[in-house]
């Protein structure tokens, strides 16, 4: 979509689907001119500010505010902590789900699962629904005013998608069926468009202009990258993405820019030629993704603590035990060391600075 009015135009077409009585969980910044665009057009509005952080606690919160009114469906309007919160409210309710992404930071928008955390930043579970969203509206013009950082941690999070998809073949996907032909080719057109226009969206995004690159990048973020994640399966990139939450320092990150290093550490894993690393790792610096400990904001990182995001990486159920290789905690340990020594050294090779 191209603006906000269309957006809304198609919320207010949609009461036979999803009803007039609508329980708005939205980011705090966002969503007055959507209440007053929905109100004007009849709808019941009860709104709810999102705390900050995807947690049981924070669903449980928000879930009684929705017992309190008669809600016929479930808005989310904000980014991908906000998005996935709103998902769990909405299967609690048993009610609808209406998803309104403000950026393209994650692959959340059309998935039927949520991630969840602990208050205190660190990763908790996966939740699953049993089905998707019922209707996800993504608006460029919105996602262009956003700043750029959270596109780029998008493409980070859809980085991850093919790496990860092509190498768990033989094992269930999140529909429990094994990846298709299908899927594949989902995955495999979602890097294409991040390779092709991933930094002429980045620079678009700063700009604030809706260029077809970013219309490009932000179906590969939202849409491909959700589609493919879900029926081709996640490995390593997230399995060490969830046990890097415990490093404190990391909780300012968003959730594609751990996703990016854990993807430099999955094709470690993989044992990739080092010209096909560079080619992920020059794409991630041109969008000032980080490729090292220094650029993750833990240029002193303990091996100790190192060592913990690998024992919680290879935890029983995590998605790292969906590669078809030999994983143990040294492994994967080895693994983180040698992708912050990987990117490092592209940066010295390339004489790469940070604009």
């Amino acid at each position: 979509m191209r603006s906000f009015g269309t957006l809304v135009r198609v919320i207010i077409a949609a009461p036979r689907i999803l009803g007039r009585f609508l329980f708005l969980i939205l980011c705090v910044v966002a969503g007055k001119e959507l209440v007053q665009a929905l109100e004007s057009a009849g709808f019941k509005v009860y709104r709810a500010v999102f705390g900050g952080e995807a947690s049981r606690e924070e669903i449980d919160r928000l879930s009684a505010l929705g017992r309190q009114e008669t809600s016929d469906f479930v808005i989310a309007l904000g980014g991908g902590k906000t998005i996935d919160t709103a998902k769990t409210v909405a299967d609690d309710l048993s009610l609808q789900v209406a998803i309104i992404p403000t950026t393209a930071s994650t692959d959340a928008p059309c998935s039927a699962l949520s991630v969840l955390y602990r208050p205190s930043g660190e990763f908790q579970c996966y939740t699953f629904f049993d089905k998707n969203p019922n209707i996800v509206l993504v608006d460029t013009t919105v996602i262009s005013k956003a700043p750029a950082r959270f596109l780029a941690a998008g493409m980070g999070d859809a980085l991850a998608t093919n790496v990860e998809a092509r190498r768990v073949g033989n094992s269930p996907n999140f529909g429990g069926g094994l990846p298709t032909e299908v899927s594949s080719a989902i995955c495999q057109k979602c890097e294409e468009i991040l390779f092709k226009y991933g930094k002429q969206a980045y620079e678009a995004n700063k700009a604030h202009a809706v260029t077809p690159a970013l219309e490009a990048v932000v179906e590969a973020n939202t849409l491909l990258s959700g589609l493919g994640f879900e029926s081709g399966g996640l490995a390593a990139a997230h399995a060490i993405h969830d046990g890097m939450t415990a490093i404190e320092e990391l909780h300012k990150l968003l959730h594609g820019e751990k996703v990016a290093f854990g993807t430099i550490c999955q094709l470690v894993l993989d044992g990739v030629a080092t010209t096909e690393l560079d080619r992920y790792i020059e794409l991630m610096l041109s969008v000032d993704l980080p490729v090292n400990f220094e650029l993750l904001g833990i240029p002193n990182v303990k091996d100790e603590e190192l060592r913990h995001v690998a024992e919680l990486a290879c935890a029983p159920g995590e998605t790292i035990w969906n590669l078809d290789r030999v994983i143990n905690v040294d492994i994967v340990f080895g693994a983180i060391k040698a992708a912050d020594a990987a990117g490092r050294d592209y940066i010295k090779r390339h004489g790469w600075q940070k604009e």
